[in-house]
């Protein structure tokens, strides 16, 4: 089996990864993501997961590469990770009013063969209306620091959510039925 690399220090895509019996390495990127969408929100996030995937195989000779960037669309607005506790307040309200959109796009480069394969999955999310007090409690048991719109689907946050249409994992941080789609185009069956 080759070595499977994730650029991403996503502890949530990580967790997804074992969970699937997946063996792999963790890489950072250190690209520049862009942060501004200028075009189709499915292009933006496979066009900064292919950026990640990237700069990850450039540092290796040999082996499969798995880069991923989740956003969440409000409208026109993206909502990524927070910059700061205001901001994170502001985007959790924002999106307990109203259907929003969650984006991943996954590239994985074949590094052996020099091929690389994109895809991407949209998934709509409901979630009940938040008070003030329900978003600062919330933040005082997790950090939103580290997840795009703030909250997290798998933990505490999963209160929040009235309905989802579409894939659950990609709201996580990884389509993983996608990803093992890609997975059989490089001759890996996960199962």
């Amino acid at each position: 089996m080759r070595e499977i690399i994730l650029a991403s220090g996503s502890k949530a895509r990580q967790k997804l990864l074992k969970q699937i019996g997946m063996k792999f390495k963790v890489a950072l990127s250190n690209a520049r993501e862009d942060d501004v969408l200028k075009g189709r929100c499915r292009d933006f996030v496979i066009n900064n997961a292919l950026l990640k995937a990237r700069d990850v195989a450039g540092r290796f000779d040999s082996g499969i590469v798995i880069g991923a960037d989740t956003v969440v669309l409000v409208g026109k607005s993206i909502i990524g990770k927070p910059h700061s506790m205001k901001d994170a307040v502001r985007a959790l309200k924002v999106l307990s009013r109203k259907p929003q959109w969650v984006y991943t796009g996954v590239a994985v480069i074949d590094i052996d063969n020099n091929r690389t394969y994109t895809d991407y999955e949209k998934t709509k999310v409901y979630m009940y209306p938040l008070t003030d007090k329900q978003i600062k409690h919330y933040f005082t048991k997790i950090s939103p620091f580290d997840k795009a719109g703030s909250f997290d689907v798998q933990g505490p946050g999963s209160i929040f959510i009235d309905r989802i249409e579409g894939c659950f994992y990609n709201v996580v941080g990884l389509p993983l039925a996608k990803l093992a789609k890609i997975f059989r185009k490089v001759g890996i069956d996960i199962f």
